[in-house]
């Protein structure tokens, strides 16, 4: 996958993750936290899918990779709140 769609990817997954879980303001802040966010949930979810169903994670820009990505996000939101120690606003 290119950077422009892991960027597009993790954009979309960041914005879903964070409404999903309305934040207490320990997740990561601004356009660039949402990236960096679905990033790193793209990598999460892709792991964690990869894992569970022993078959490779989406590629490209698509549902199946959003969907795999806010997952991961989502994830990634619940270890940050359960490190730190706050609940949901």
């Amino acid at each position: 996958m290119s950077i422009i769609a892991w960027i597009v990817v993790g954009l979309i997954a960041g914005l879903l993750a964070k409404a999903a879980m309305p934040g207490t303001g320990n997740e990561p802040a601004g356009w660039i936290g949402t990236i960096i966010l679905g990033i790193v949930g793209a990598v999460v979810g892709g792991f964690i899918w990869t894992t569970a169903t022993g078959r490779p994670a989406e590629t490209g820009v698509n549902v199946g990779s959003v969907l795999i990505a806010f997952v991961g996000a989502v994830v990634v939101i619940w270890v940050l709140r359960m490190v730190t120690g706050r609940s949901s606003a």
